[in-house]
């Protein structure tokens, strides 16, 4: 055994020991290279499984890929990236909600095989911006997408998304289909949140759904042939893996979602560093590598693209447990989960109406994190390069608009991605160029 400041670290360990393993002292962290007795982290490590869950497994509900397939690859999926990133990150890889409305709309109702094709490539194309930025360092990421800019995207995502909350997005489904299954769902949500504290709050969109389930049960509208998948399904056994397939159309749609990891992965860093009192603006290149080939490996095998989770971050904010050692643990407990298909069919019952409910919820979340992202960066809107660059992209997002060349589709979030890094780098280049100010150069703000 050798010695580290904080307690003893075998040799064949990447982790020392924090303290006396049991506790964790006011003021103090367990840092990455630390952990808990291994009991200890055990059960942080099912912490984060459960905080990822209620989020990973709504994803493919919604765009129809196999539950336990995208359980298995969001596992997988974390234990390269902490290889990738050298045991230095602590996240988990869960589904990333920014796929939904591209990848619903390259399936089109039909095989998920082209869709998968697009994330193969959009997660090729994030380990490529990873190594360029390991190599040339993360500072451009943010004069490309400054807040105004990632918030609007990041908002615009939620409203594109608000059909499939109503409809399914024309589908019939969600909160169209069994209303009273909807709202008892989406109050569920709202009542756990304000009634439980710490960690259970964090579980409302999880405990929404089980409510939700449990009501459509009773009411008898539970899906049957689900019901007897349930029924007929292993215990253990493979996932249901699927092939990509790769068509410019499909590509087209995906690859506009990588902005969104990018900014997502680097806020999460910056979060982490933040927490834990280190610079890890050294590791922002490896995060984006790691999540990158994580994204390629599921959409190789029927998986949802991935993004670092800040439900876990979350997690570790509340027990200042940053141990990657617990990471270790929920992903190798989503890879056995992920091998039930029992677990899967489960999944695979929860009706449209709870789906309706949930997601009324979650795309509203994703929207306001938008919101979010200015208000914490101080975005100033009384400059018209951010004023338009935000109204412009958001209205494009909301109203998906659609544009078609021959056979490829560019859909709202496509378009108004395109719109916010369009408007605010031309808007901002022509007042470089012309010598203006912002406040020379605003204009009558709207009367409400």
């Amino acid at each position: 055994m050798t010695q580290s400041p904080t307690g003893p670290r075998s040799r064949w360990s990447p982790w020392s020991l924090h303290g006396d393993g049991r506790s964790v002292h006011p003021g103090d962290v367990v840092h990455p290279d630390e952990r808990l007795s291994w009991p200890r982290t055990l059960g942080v490590g099912v912490q984060h499984v459960v905080a990822m869950f209620g989020a990973t497994f709504t994803v493919p509900l919604i765009t129809g890929f196999p539950p336990a397939t995208t359980l298995f690859f969001s596992g997988l999926g974390t234990l390269l990236f902490l290889l990738v990133t050298g045991n230095r990150l602590p996240s988990y890889l869960g589904s990333s909600f920014a796929f939904i409305a591209p990848v619903l709309a390259a399936k089109a109702g039909g095989d998920i095989g082209p869709a998968l094709g697009g994330i193969v490539v959009a997660g090729a194309a994030l380990a490529l911006v990873g190594l360029v930025v390991q190599v040339a360092g993360a500072r451009w990421i943010d004069a490309l997408m400054p807040p105004v800019v990632t918030g609007a995207i990041v908002a615009l995502i939620g409203l594109n998304l608000a059909p499939v909350a109503w409809d399914g997005g024309g589908s019939g489904t969600g909160v169209r289909a069994q209303p009273l299954i909807a709202v008892v769902t989406l109050l569920a949500i709202l009542l756990a949140t304000v009634v439980f504290r710490g960690f259970l709050a964090r579980l409302s969109i999880l405990l929404g759904v089980v409510v939700g389930w449990v009501l459509a049960a009773v009411l008898g509208q539970l899906d049957p042939k689900a019901v007897d998948g349930l029924r007929e399904a292993d215990w253990v056994g493979l996932p249901q893996f699927h092939a990509p397939q790769f068509s410019v159309r499909a590509v087209v749609l995906v690859i506009p979602v990588i902005l969104v990891l990018v900014a997502e992965n680097a806020g999460h860093v910056k979060a982490v560093a933040a927490m834990t009192g280190r610079n890890l603006d050294r590791d922002m290149g490896r995060a984006l590598l790691g999540d990158g080939v994580a994204t390629v490996l599921a959409g190789s095998g029927g998986g949802s693209g991935t993004t670092t989770y800040a439900e876990n971050i979350g997690v570790m904010a509340a027990t200042r447990v940053y141990s990657t050692a617990a990471y270790w643990v929920a992903g190798v407990a989503a890879v056995l989960l992920g091998l039930s298909p029992k677990f899967g069919a489960l999944i695979l019952t929860v009706p449209a109406g709870v789906l309706g409910g949930a997601t009324t919820a979650l795309y509203g979340l994703i929207a306001i994190l938008g919101a979010r992202i200015w208000i914490e960066s101080r975005v100033d809107f009384h400059d018209p390069v951010n004023l338009m660059t935000a109204a412009v992209a958001l209205i494009v997002g909301a109203a998906n608009y659609t544009l078609t060349a021959g056979d490829l589709s560019f859909n709202g979030i496509a378009l108004g991605t395109a719109a916010a890094l369009v408007i605010y780098h031309g808007m901002r280049l022509v007042t470089h160029l012309r010598g203006t100010s912002p406040d020379s150069r605003r204009g009558p703000e709207p009367e409400l």
